[in-house]
C-alpha cells in the first residue's frame, strides 16, 4: 500500500513518500502461525513427570503428606522390599501428634474448610491408631501365651522383643 501526500513539506511539489503497512499484517500473521505451531508441539510432547506435574504447595497438600506418613506407619502400605505391611506405632503416634500441634498452632488462621479437613483427618488417624494398637496387643498376648507354654527360651521371653524398637506387627 502506498500513501502519498499532495504536497511536500515545502508545500510546492508532490511527495514521493512510500509507506508500506502490509509488513505489519504479515508479521502479525507469522507470529500467530508460529504460536499455533508451538501449541501443537506442546500437545504432542509427552509429560515428563517434571515439577509442573506436582500438586500445589498448599495446606491441603501438607495435611495429605502428613496423613500418608501416618498411614504408612500404621501398616497402610506394603514394604517394597518384602511386600509385607510393617506397623510402626511410635512413628504413627509422632506424626499424629505433629498434626495436632499443627492444628493448635494454626487455629484461627485456617479457612473453615481447611480446619474441618485437618480435624477430620486427625480423628480418622487416631481411630485407626487405636484399632492397630488393639491388634498389636492381641497379637503380643497370643504370642506370649504360646511362649509361656515352654515354646520360648527361659520362660517364653522373645530375644527379639528386647531390642527396644517398640511394638511392631508384620502382616503377611
Amino acid at each position: 500500500m502506498t500513501n502519498t501526500t499532495p504536497e511536500s513539506q515545502s508545500g510546492n511539489e508532490p511527495s514521493r513518500l512510500h509507506i508500506d503497512t502490509d509488513w505489519k499484517a504479515q508479521a502479525q500473521a507469522e507470529k500467530e502461525r508460529l504460536s499455533q505451531k508451538e501449541k501443537e508441539r506442546e500437545k504432542e510432547r509427552p509429560r515428563s513427570g517434571g515439577p509442573d506435574d506436582l500438586p500445589p504447595s498448599d495446606f491441603k497438600s501438607l495435611v495429605g503428606v502428613l496423613a500418608s506418613q501416618a498411614l504408612m506407619s500404621l501398616g497402610g502400605y506394603a514394604d517394597p522390599a518384602t511386600g509385607r505391611a510393617v506397623v510402626d506405632l511410635g512413628g504413627a503416634k509422632f506424626v499424629i501428634d505433629l498434626m495436632e500441634v499443627l492444628e493448635q498452632k494454626t487455629k484461627g488462621n485456617l479457612s473453615s474448610e481447611e480446619a474441618e479437613e485437618l480435624k477430620s483427618v486427625i480423628g480418622q488417624l487416631q481411630s485407626r491408631f487405636v484399632q492397630i494398637t488393639g491388634m498389636v496387643a492381641r497379637q503380643m498376648a497370643a504370642k506370649a501365651g504360646s511362649e509361656s507354654a515352654g515354646a520360648g527360651p527361659l520362660g517364653g521371653a522373645d530375644p527379639g522383643a528386647a531390642s527396644g524398637a517398640g511394638p511392631r506387627i508384620v502382616q503377611p
